[in-house]
């Protein structure tokens, strides 16, 4: 059997945990932040997890992680 080839623009996205669950950077922080308040942009700096549905889309590009 081949080895599956990992999707290399994914697995600079998403990072898995020790307990398999994916880790992603929050969204909306690149620009217009004069008018995003300091909590909200605080709280977009912290990881997020993905939900299990896409959990399982992304795992299949990252077989090896």
């Amino acid at each position: 059997m081949p080895k599956i080839k990992t999707n290399r623009s994914a697995a600079k996205r998403f990072k898995v945990t020790q307990g398999g669950k994916v880790k992603h950077k929050r969204a909306y922080l690149r620009h217009l932040l004069s008018s995003k308040s300091r909590g909200r942009k605080r709280h977009l700096r912290a990881p997020a997890l993905l939900n299990a549905t896409d959990t399982r889309k992304i795992k299949a590009l990252i077989p090896y992680k």
